[in-house]
């Protein structure tokens, strides 16, 4: 006989209270028109096709080298020499076909993440097919904060991953140049922020303005100046993001309801 006095499972109700805070404000990319979407692919193809840049792997090929039979040692036979082929000339070489228009390039999330953070883009674009999808959403506040004009762009990595010779293309970003006369993007550029959305922030009223450095210098050419002026330069980019970023009022947090957890013991005083 079942035991009538027991509760099942199914009976007992357990009250789950949650005890960190999560933020009330979930980032969102602003939605992108399905005109646009064609417009800014086309756009990309067209010009990547033009300068022709693509990452080459060439691999090369390893002779095999057959184990000798044991017999053959003992044949007095001599062994006929095999004809090697002249090497190749003009053979392609591994890397970017184009180096200089690949530096003004920022490709993958972690190159993307590191370029917002120094102020060195002027546009952003994200592959809306990136799973988890959490792993964009930071770079919703950073350029929100920073003024770079960014959105989400379905079928990004599956229409310039193979042009670029890339196995994917989830965040892709276009970097200020010291001069404009070596800007290869700047018309892309500028057809592609025509039909970028602003960006919604919930805690952020107004967006920033577009930070750029003053003295915009190539890394490269930064590691041969001195400390002191690296240091300066830090300051003065500091200082205008900080500025940048006290233009946008933030809105006051408002908590809706704040939950006891029942199930917290708490000890009692032994009464004298």
């Amino acid at each position: 006989m079942a035991n009538v006095g027991k509760k099942s499972k199914k009976d007992s109700t357990f009250i789950r209270a949650k005890l960190s805070f999560t933020s009330p404000y979930t980032p969102k990319w602003s939605p992108l028109p399905q005109e646009d979407m064609h417009f800014i692919l086309n756009t990309l193809k067209e010009k990547l096709v033009s300068i022709g840049l693509a990452k080459r792997e060439v691999k090369g090929f390893h002779s095999c080298k057959k184990k000798k039979d044991k017999n053959a040692a003992s044949t007095s036979e001599p062994v006929p020499e095999l004809s090697q082929d002249p090497p190749l000339q003009d053979s392609p070489k591994n890397g970017w076909t184009d180096v200089a228009a690949r530096k003004q390039l920022a490709i993958g999330i972690n190159e993307v993440t590191k370029a917002v953070e120094r102020n060195e883009l002027k546009l952003l674009l994200v592959c809306k097919s990136v799973k988890p999808k959490h792993m964009t959403d930071h770079l919703i506040a950073l350029s929100a904060t920073r003024g770079v004009p960014a959105c989400q762009v379905p079928r990004l990595s599956q229409s310039l991953s193979e042009l670029l010779g890339l196995k994917s293309v989830l965040a892709l970003g276009f970097r200020h140049c010291a001069s404009q006369g070596d800007e290869v993007f700047t018309n892309t550029v500028e057809a592609i922020t025509a039909k970028v959305p602003s960006l919604d922030v919930a805690w952020l009223q107004g967006g920033a303005q577009s930070v750029k450095p003053k003295d915009f210098v190539n890394p490269e050419e930064e590691e041969g100046e001195a400390e002191r002026k690296g240091q300066k330069r830090k300051l003065e980019s500091e200082s205008e993001l900080t500025e940048s970023v006290s233009s946008g009022n933030l809105q006051p947090l408002q908590v809706k309801k704040i939950v006891a957890n029942p199930a917290k013991k708490r000890k009692t005083k032994a009464k004298s």
